[in-house]
């Protein structure tokens, strides 16, 4: 079952890991769009990813979730070869749009299968070396990417769209029929609830005031992603005097250390209170990279030291991602309702939707627009939400241990 997920994830991420390094030069210099248009055409169809989250959670406790997950993928690898029909501004935003849409559903019927499948602390091991295997091979996507933007040919970039869509539609297949190659998983799943389990009321996610404030938290944590993904490449760029390869380097750099580290440091967070005391150390974390990555542009530092301290920098970066990845999954899993599992997961990648929507333009405007001090607020932010996260969760846990004295007793 787990090989299967991973030969699925690592598909999933070559192609996407090409499509990303390719994407923005093939919508602006082969379809001719402006980057105005780009931009805007990508929050449109980051919306629709937004309420597509939602539906393909709540879709997921209806239908099972890996035939969700089949349909979805098969509609995104479709989406993908579609690109190289995109001839104008309309034509883009509707096969963006359907991408998105698809990407999401597939990502909520992904996580809702985790939290179905696998149970306690399988699922955040599970969820932790999928997310290795997401990494490296985005990180081979972009390798293999350096050889259409060498050419740079029109012929070569649709080449390239061409073959993200084979590669995506190919990380279906290891999913397919996937239940019924699992033994025992069809009698597990299907399962009849005992009469308490059938006559006690179910909890919406929409009013699980616990798992909402969890999901804000937590999406809010997300957001480091835009300042690692956009923020930092463009600060290299356009206030350091490093050499713009360092933007290569600091990505390499995360991949390779999270690659190394996740698993490990996701041990023990299918405990709430372990969970919340990692989101806390990431938002520390986090805190110090900010206020590390405004040294960078200094003028008066050499060349040497600036790069120092941008890979210091993204180090620090890089642990805080962990740490609150890690933190983050078990929340999510530990503070659903089992019996509306997909609906949770559902609400869970709306929120981390919602943190890539914003990312980008809240974040680049913040530190961009003021520098230093814009760093400096950031950093805070994450480490009051780190605080606010362990706080909550230290709350759960101590409700919990209560309830099972009660029984116990």
């Amino acid at each position: 079952m787990e090989r299967a997920l991973t030969f699925s994830t690592a598909g999933w991420a070559l192609a996407n890991g090409l499509f990303y390094s390719i994407s923005a030069l093939y919508f602006t210099q082969v379809i001719g769009l402006s980057a105005a248009t780009v931009g805007w055409g990508l929050s449109v169809a980051g919306g629709v990813g937004v309420l597509c989250s939602l539906l393909g959670g709540r879709l997921a406790d209806r239908v099972p979730a890996d035939r969700i997950m089949q349909v979805s993928g098969i509609a995104q690898a479709v989406g993908l070869l579609v690109y190289v029909t995109a001839d104008d501004a309309l034509s883009f935003v509707l096969v963006a749009s359907a991408v998105s849409g698809a990407r999401s559903v597939q990502g909520s019927a992904r996580q809702a299968m985790l939290a179905q499948w696998f149970s306690g602390r399988d699922r955040v091991a599970v969820r932790a070396r999928l997310h290795v295997v997401l990494n490296v091979f985005i990180g081979v996507g972009t390798v293999l990417a350096a050889l259409p933007l060498l050419v740079g040919t029109p012929a070569a970039y649709h080449a390239t769209i061409v073959l993200v869509g084979v590669l995506a539609l190919l990380a279906v297949v290891p999913v397919v029929g996937l239940r019924h190659r699992v033994p025992g998983l069809l009698e597990r799943l299907g399962r009849r609830a005992s009469p308490e389990e059938a006559a006690a009321p179910r909890v919406s996610p929409l009013r699980d005031r616990t798992y909402l404030t969890a999901t804000l938290l937590t999406s809010l944590m997300a957001l480091q992603f835009g300042l690692q993904g956009v923020v930092v490449p463009l600060w290299i760029a356009e206030r350091t005097d490093a050499p713009h390869v360092m933007v290569s380097v600091v990505l390499v750099t995360n991949t390779v250390l999270v690659a190394l580290t996740q698993v490990r440091v996701s041990r023990g967070t299918e405990d709430v209170a372990v969970s919340g005391r990692a989101v806390r150390r990431a938002g520390f974390l986090l805190l110090a990279a900010c206020l590390v990555f405004p040294l960078s542009g200094w003028s008066a530092l050499s060349v040497p030291v600036v790069v120092a301290v941008l890979l210091l920098a993204g180090v620090l970066a890089t642990f805080g991602e962990v740490w609150g990845e890690a933190g983050s999954w078990g929340l999510s899993f530990e503070l659903a309702d089992p019996r509306a599992a997909g609906a949770y997961q559902g609400v869970s990648q709306t929120g981390m939707a919602l943190a890539g929507m914003l990312a980008p333009g809240v974040l680049t405007s913040v530190v961009l627009g003021t520098g230093a001090p814009g760093w400096a607020v950031v950093g805070v932010g994450f480490a009051v939400v780190g605080s606010l996260t362990v706080v909550l969760a230290d709350r759960v846990a101590r409700r919990r241990t209560v309830a099972d004295e009660v029984l116990a007793a």
